[in-house]
């Protein structure tokens, strides 16, 4: 199995604003290690979607996987308390 590629919708760096810069550098180190291993034991998938969810402290990256196309495509980040509205 190859690598995958990391692509982020066009909102995510501005979801990427308002996180403090310590939890933004664990978040980018996750999101990077999505391209070896897409679906890590800690990640979970969100139920009636076709996506999954990685925590990463109090915050959560929403991703989707493309197999065929060897894609990781990141949805949304954000505090756990407001991702999923």
């Amino acid at each position: 199995m190859g690598k995958y590629r990391i692509e982020l919708k066009k909102s995510v760096p501005k979801d990427f604003e308002s996180i403090p810069k310590k939890d933004l550098q664990r978040i980018t180190l996750a999101i990077e290690s999505l391209a070896d291993n897409p679906r890590p034991p800690q990640s979970k998938k969100l139920s009636g979607l076709e996506q999954y969810r990685l925590r990463q402290g109090n915050y959560r990256i929403l991703y989707s996987i493309k197999d065929d196309l060897l894609i990781v495509f990141v949805v949304a980040v954000g505090h756990r308390k407001e991702i999923y509205r």
